[in-house]
């Protein structure tokens, strides 16, 4: 895509003559992508106060720290968690169907101290 002009083409006296007209909306979306915007209303005081360290122990504002929390956790969709899952699960060795039965830990003690 190419480089976004510097100056945004509405001069005073096209303002002054009518505003904007379809031509320069259609530039402003071009060149100027809106970002999504929420506001979240009831959010707890100390839900607020926790992230507003987080924020200034990293040095960043408050909405710089909402936003890296919400990147995060939109990062890991369920359906890529699962993919990870089932690839993690394939490199795991199967599990064998006639084992010997588990012993508790205590044994494994006793038993090792009884070798010695």
């Amino acid at each position: 895509m190419a480089s976004c002009p510097a100056v945004f083409p509405v001069t005073a006296a096209r303002l002054d003559a009518g505003g904007f007209d379809v031509h320069d909306i259609a530039y402003a979306i071009k060149w100027y992508p809106f970002m999504g915007q929420v506001l979240i209303r009831n959010v707890d005081d100390e839900v607020l106060t926790a992230l507003r360290a987080r924020a200034a122990a990293r040095g960043i504002s408050l909405e710089a720290e909402l936003r890296d929390v919400l990147t995060r956790a939109a990062g890991h969709p369920r359906t890529a968690l699962i993919a990870e899952f089932a690839a993690v699960r394939a490199k795991t060795p199967k599990r064998r169907r006639h084992r010997a039965p588990r012993r508790l830990a205590e044994e494994l003690v006793r038993e090792g101290r009884d070798e010695r």
